[in-house]
């Protein structure tokens, strides 16, 4: 067993009763699309609707909850490039405490405007989130505040574990949940409660590909550091998993998985058009991981959709994303005879196939170009891969000759 303090279902419960009145019991909604695709029931836990929009607020009211009027005199600092800013901002906010969050330069508006408007200074420090969590620790030092770390602490862990009690009494046949992935708090706090209440039921963690600490510290038997990280899913970009939170995984967790961004840029997309949900990058990691591997869950099935902040900018260059992964977006580059007509005849053909034009591009200079041809790129929008298909066949079998 670990010498960090562990976190008991005990603990949980207590938590759960501190939340009465502030955190909201969000919904669990059945995914019909969802469970068509895994070959059984699968539901969606919707923390994109908590309170700040997304898990964090539970942890965050706890710990805060917490402090003795001797802290609490002092004030408390996060740093934050968004879920937990806010959600240290609004149980400052509820509980009367003054809150500062120190944010990377760059951190996304809405992000910084929601946590303003929760009542917290923000101040920008450095262009990485390490650079403002330096900056944090030294405030702390300097003024006496208290400095709420985002994962790794019994009360953050106990207040996360919260969501995982809703989950059995909301779904009390399920078999197996299935949790985005950072520093861990969240999938720590679910996987305790989980455990003590039904230990045949089977956790899975889901971490992005290009910020997956857990497997190499797992494997080591200690939290490793990454040397690099690289992906959208910012709310789940922890390079290096907590004492306590580490522990709790190794002990209750029964595997991790990781997604590509491509996974997630569809699972995204999949929640907007079928569940009619916004989240973000890393709150659609548990459907990526279904998407990926359905036959792997067990069900009935819950995937956790762990936060819903996301930048419009951001949304809609990975709701582009998403469709490219998913084939509906259609890249080509067609030789057509260089004569009157040949454009409209090529862009008369992509129309009878049912594509629609996005984009459309010529190129008369090119080594590989007869002198009687032009070269067009034409960016398509098709109903997915099987219609994408169709419309390239249709036009090889009119003799266009096709570069995708």
């Amino acid at each position: 067993m670990s010498e960090h303090p562990q976190v008991t279902l005990a603990d949980i419960r207590a938590a759960n009763e501190l939340l009465q009145g502030v955190a909201v019991r969000t919904p669990m909604e059945e995914s019909r699309w969802l469970s068509a695709i895994a070959g059984g029931p699968v539901s969606l836990k919707c923390e994109n609707l908590q309170r700040t929009g997304s898990f964090k607020a539970r942890g965050a009211y706890v710990r805060i909850a917490r402090l003795s009027e001797e802290e609490r005199r002092y004030g408390v600092v996060a740093a934050s490039a968004g879920n937990h800013a806010q959600g240290v901002a609004l149980a400052a906010q509820l509980l009367g405490i003054k809150s500062t969050v120190f944010m990377p330069e760059g951190a996304p508006i809405p992000k910084e405007k929601a946590t303003r408007a929760y009542g917290a200074d923000v101040i920008f420090e450095g262009r990485y989130l390490e650079n403002s969590l330096v900056a944090a620790r030294r405030f702390a030092e300097e003024t006496g505040a208290i400095l709420i770390h985002p994962f790794d602490h019994v009360d953050i862990v106990a207040g996360q574990g919260t969501a995982g009690l809703e989950i059995l009494e909301q779904s009390p046949d399920v078999r197996t949940v299935i949790v985005p992935t950072g520093g861990g708090g969240l999938l720590a706090g679910i996987a305790i409660a989980v455990k003590a209440l039904r230990p045949d039921v089977r956790l899975v963690g889901v971490q992005a590909e290009g910020a997956a600490a857990y497997p190499a510290s797992l494997e080591q038997g200690c939290p490793v550091p990454l040397e690099t990280m690289n992906t959208m899913a910012d709310g789940i970009a922890v390079g290096l998993p907590g004492d306590i939170t580490f522990a709790a995984v190794r002990d209750h967790v029964d595997e991790i998985r990781t997604v590509s961004e491509g996974s997630l840029s569809r699972a995204l997309l999949a929640i907007v058009e079928r569940a009619k949900m916004v989240v973000e990058p890393a709150g659609a990691a548990a459907v990526a991981a279904i998407l990926d591997d359905p036959q792997a869950f067990r069900t009935p099935a819950v995937a956790v959709l762990s936060g819903g902040n996301i930048d419009p900018i951001l949304l809609g260059k990975v709701i582009r994303h998403g469709m490219a992964a998913a084939g509906r977006y259609l890249n080509l580059h067609v030789n057509i005879p260089d004569v009157p007509g040949g454009l409209a005849q090529l862009l008369s053909e992509v129309g009878a196939a049912g594509a629609n034009v996005i984009e459309v591009a010529h190129e008369r200079i090119s080594p590989t170009l007869s002198l009687d041809e032009v070269e067009v790129h034409l960016q398509l929008e098709t109903r997915g891969e099987p219609h994408a298909e169709k419309v390239v066949s249709r036009l090889r079998e009119r003799g266009y000759r096709i570069h995708e």
